[in-house]
């Protein structure tokens, strides 16, 4: 039978406990006891490192007034729901970026300028059944957080070009023209009129046969440019194809169209386009419709405002007309 050594036992529980602390200290998380006053009774390595404070600097020293850009009303609360339902807490980097404005483990490669980081919180329940403190994991999310946001701005972006018009920067048809159905379908909700300009460039068949194609494109950029120039905010513009332009504006009359129409209209006769040694000038024919309950569907108010434009190139062109 082996006796029974107390001594060899006691040698034992000393060991684990010493590589207990030791696994706590040197885990790739940072780990903090606090008790039910906020004061600090486990501060490992990866704390004393992103912080520059050393477990000896903060024990038993109350958490918030070492940190005190901690958003302190906010985490008390989450502190004090841990310790009533002893149920753990969550907080991710969606919800709040970090918790400790750390810097990033690569401060001079990294895309980020704090650290971002997931927090946990856990009930400590002592041996008489109480929870008297809480563990606090706080891991770092830096990388997860970088990749999501650039990946969201890859589809972001990816969504941008997916609706514009390449040559233009304005939107392409297909999404312009959801735009427009968009606006038709509030207007007869709401019976707030909208208009509807449609314009091309008078003679482009000439300038591309006159300056080459390469010309023509310039032209074309140089009309989307003065277009944007002239619009509001809330007002849709797209290229509908070839040298032809749709604006679309909300709650707007046509004899307010009008105005922008003529302004535009008089911007591009004004202006000049420079192509090698050339001087190119052009003109615009525009042709404008206000929304119609008659129109049953926005194709129809569409087909308007595009046999208003037919009628200035039949008049003589460098003109707006209004359905």
């Amino acid at each position: 039978m082996t006796e029974h050594n107390p001594h060899h036992e006691k040698t034992l529980s000393i060991d684990e406990f010493h590589w207990h602390i030791g696994l706590l200290q040197n885990l790739d998380v940072g780990l903090i006891v606090l008790d039910e006053r906020y004061r600090v009774h486990l501060w490992n390595t990866f704390m004393a490192n992103y912080s520059g404070l050393s477990d000896s600097e903060v024990r038993e020293r109350n958490l918030f007034e070492l940190f005190p850009d901690l958003p302190s009303s906010w985490f008390k609360r989450k502190l004090d729901t841990v310790f009533h339902l002893r149920n753990r807490a969550f907080i991710t980097w969606q919800e709040r970026p970090w918790l400790f404005n750390f810097k990033p483990n690569r401060p001079f490669t990294g895309k980020a300028a704090q650290m971002y980081q997931n927090v946990t919180l856990i009930p400590l329940t002592s041996p008489d059944g109480e929870v008297r403190q809480i563990g606090i994991l706080i891991y770092d999310m830096t990388d997860a957080a970088v990749s999501h946001k650039d990946l969201q701005a890859a589809n972001q972006e990816l969504a941008r070009l997916s609706r514009t018009d390449r040559l233009t920067g304005l939107h392409n048809r297909g999404y312009w023209e959801e735009c427009l159905q968009h606006e038709y379908d509030r207007f007869l909700r709401s019976s707030r009129s909208s208009s509807l300009i449609m314009l091309d460039i008078d003679h482009f068949k000439q300038i591309n046969d006159t300056y080459g194609h390469q010309a023509g494109d310039q032209v074309i950029r140089s009309l989307a440019r003065l277009i944007s120039e002239h619009i509001r905010s809330t007002d849709s513009a797209g290229r509908y194809g070839g040298e032809e332009f749709g604006i679309l504006l909300p709650d707007t009359s046509d004899s307010h169209a009008e105005v922008l129409a003529e302004r535009l209209r008089r911007a591009a006769q004004e202006s000049k386009i420079y192509y090698g040694d050339e001087t190119i000038r052009f003109t615009l024919s525009l042709g404008i419709a206000e929304s119609q309950i008659d129109d049953a569907h926005y194709e129809n108010w569409l087909k308007r405002a595009d046999d208003a434009l037919y009628r200035s190139k039949q008049n003589g062109r460098n003109q707006t007309t209004l359905d």
